[in-house]
């Protein structure tokens, strides 16, 4: 890094020691649902290691209007996450930080001014991810997690906004598609009472199944996965509600959940309200009022591409994110 820009960052960012090998960075994810920030510390062929973070709900597709911008009030909230995340970046001594925009922020009509108001807070351009970009960061992230061991894998990504499918036997995925399909949209896209009724589950079945026809012919023509991977919040509370925890080695839980452990409990996410589902283990408070929607998508996507089981993992976007910025140094 040259020193005009370190000494920048410093500036910017805080204290922290910038050198050749090692970096607090920080990374400042802005999806459909919240502003997450986490803050690690990287070095050249190491394992990354969190340092801190925070994330703040916006549920940012609540704030949609009919023309497809956000709201000012949604503009507001998401300011204002996006400033203390910052503030937080500055005390935890972050070297540089790498805001990222997904989906909500991607697709909205007034995109442009409100990504130019976080660049004015973030002091470093935003950059907005494709989904396509997200599905192959979030492939690197599990197959560096899971190793060369691992074989062929097809990844399974569900966010606020989008569903992200990638597959391939080395960092770069052969085949990645990436669809409107996220858990927040399509509940509020077919899921207009809370609980759902049983016409609107029913179409937001059909809906998921109408999207993934032509991707579903795509995979089908690559090689059948060695594992399949499911990251994402949606998928790993999910897991927790219905999966299992196996034995694993070292201090990381590993989760797995088949499709029939799933599938049978969506009749019962979708017959409670939202303070019934936030009682139910691994449903958080923010994600209640999106789950059903998650899960019908989750069920639908494995039963698509012939999928019975997936393991979890820990990592997703963000620390792909971090990994192809290790690999730079």
């Amino acid at each position: 890094m040259h020193d005009a820009t370190a000494a920048a960052l410093r500036v910017a960012y805080g204290d922290g020691v910038i050198s050749a090998d090692h970096l607090r960075l920080g990374v400042l994810d802005i999806g459909s649902n919240t502003v997450h920030l986490a803050v690690m510390d990287v070095a050249p062929g190491a394992r990354p290691v969190p340092f801190g973070g925070e994330r703040a709900v916006v549920r940012l597709m609540r704030y949609l209007q009919p023309d497809g911008s956000i709201s000012d009030e949604g503009v507001d909230a998401l300011l204002s996450a996006v400033e203390h995340s910052v503030a937080q970046a500055r005390a935890a001594g972050v070297d540089e930080l790498m805001p990222m925009a997904t989906s909500a922020l991607r697709e909205a009509a007034n995109g442009p001014e409100v990504l130019a108001a976080v660049g004015n807070l973030t002091g470093v351009p935003v950059q907005v991810l494709a989904g396509t970009e997200e599905a192959r960061l979030t492939f690197l992230a599990a197959r560096r997690w899971h190793g060369w061991g691992a074989g062929r894998i097809l990844v399974l990504d569900i966010g606020g906004g989008s569903l992200e499918i990638a597959c391939g036997v080395d960092e770069e995925p052969d085949l990645v598609h990436s669809v409107q399909l996220g858990a927040g949209r399509t509940t509020m896209d077919f899921l207009h009472d809370d609980p759902p009724t049983g016409d609107q589950l029913k179409g937001l079945k059909q809906h998921v199944r109408d999207v993934l026809a032509p991707v579903v012919a795509e995979f089908a023509a690559c090689p059948p996965p060695d594992h399949v991977v499911a990251t994402s919040k949606t998928f790993r509370s999910l897991a927790r509600l219905s999966g299992m925890l196996v034995d694993a080695v070292g201090p990381d839980e590993r989760w797995r959940m088949r499709r029939s452990q799933l599938a049978d409990w969506v009749p019962r996410l979708a017959r409670l309200d939202p303070d019934g589902r936030a009682m139910l283990p691994g449903i958080t408070p923010e994600r209640t009022y999106q789950i059903v929607g998650g899960a019908v998508v989750a069920v639908e996507t494995m039963k698509a591409l012939g999928v019975d089981e997936v393991e979890i993992c820990p990592w997703a976007l963000r620390e792909g994110a971090i990994l192809r910025r290790i690999d730079r140094l």
